[in-house]
């Protein structure tokens, strides 16, 4: 399905040109091998106002990388805070933590923790495991870790948008089946999580931002190494494939109609819900991916990040500070279930 201008919400239709030229350049993998090469004079250090940032490194399970960990937490903190897991976007193949610095900085001003956000390895450069490996390792790192970061290390959060969230999906699916650290609520935001999407004809979309090409691309490079030796794909590679939700945490998401991972991430959620897991969760009319950011000032892009922290701010006083009362502003479970309507 070719995604007009028109089909868009209303709120979104200035940026449609200029995201579908974007959307283009990035539909070739020497382009995104080019943005990797320049965000790597970017990556370091960004001051932001009110947070203490630092790096940190530890040494992959398999030996061959330094895993890059940026912390961010309250300036001038004290005391053990609650820790969350955040995981980059990027369609598996790009980005870095100081990417999604803002998204950071309102988690921790909304509610006080520490960020550890992994720079995981890219699919270009190690194929999964690798990726998924980092970001998993990173949260035992911090459970390891606790008493010199300053965390409480009995909850964690856990957190991503893209396939950031299909890392925090595959990493909450992961602590589920190993009971390594207990994890109050995850966010898998619009995640990435269904390998089988860009075979499916009947889920094909052309939408600015990301689109079943690009999603063909992602996922042939992060599965690429288990495709070449004919190995069945696991849950953890594509946490789609899951077929028990048993025990799983409580969970926020939200998802555009007009994106391809509308129909994996609105199934992912009736799963949870038939297993009886607590679920916030909207679904937003006419909005491609990524609207929430990539739509700047849009009133729709301002409520998808309202429902974000609103939600947050819930699920925290809830599940981790252990008190819902103190929740302010905080949303009722019925204001986000049914779809917003353009």
């Amino acid at each position: 399905m070719k995604v007009t201008r028109q089909m868009l919400h209303r709120d979104l239709r200035s940026r449609y040109r200029l995201l579908t030229i974007v959307t283009s350049i990035m539909s070739f993998a020497w382009a995104i091998k080019l943005v990797n090469k320049l965000a790597e004079r970017l990556r370091g250090q960004q001051a932001i106002d009110g947070l203490d940032i630092e790096e940190r490194y530890f040494n992959s399970s398999d030996g061959a990388y330094r895993v890059r960990v940026v912390i961010y937490r309250p300036a001038g903190a004290t005391g053990k805070l609650p820790a969350m897991l955040y995981c980059h976007g990027g369609g598996y193949v790009t980005g870095y933590p100081e990417q999604f610095g803002e998204v950071i900085e309102r988690f921790i001003k909304t509610r006080p923790c520490v960020v550890v956000a992994p720079d995981y390895r890219k699919a270009f450069t190690e194929p999964f495991p690798a990726g998924f490996n980092d970001c998993y390792e990173a949260l035992l790192w911090a459970r390891d870790n606790a008493s010199e970061l300053n965390i409480d290390p009995d909850r964690f959060m856990v957190a991503g948008h893209s396939a950031g969230g299909g890392l925090t999906a595959a990493v909450t699916l992961k602590v589920r089946d190993t009971q390594d650290v207990e994890i109050a609520f995850q966010m898998p935001i619009y995640p990435m999580i269904d390998d089988t999407q860009p075979q499916d004809p009947d889920r094909d979309i052309d939408s600015p931002v990301w689109n079943t090409r690009l999603n063909r691309l992602g996922w042939g490079a992060y599965l690429a190494a288990l495709n070449a030796q004919g190995q069945a794909i696991p849950a953890y590679a594509a946490p789609a494939r899951n077929r028990d939700y048993s025990n799983f945490p409580p969970t926020i998401t939200f998802v555009g109609t007009l994106e391809p991972f509308h129909q994996e991430t609105a199934a992912y959620v009736q799963a949870l819900r038939d297993a009886q897991v607590d679920v916030m969760y909207q679904e937003y009319e006419g909005c491609y991916h990524a609207f929430d950011t990539l739509g700047g000032q849009a009133a729709v892009s301002k409520e998808a990040r309202a429902f974000t922290y609103d939600s947050y701010a819930m699920f925290y006083d809830k599940y981790v500070a252990g008190s819902a009362e103190q929740a302010a502003p905080s949303p009722q479970p019925g204001n986000y279930q049914q779809a917003a309507v353009e």
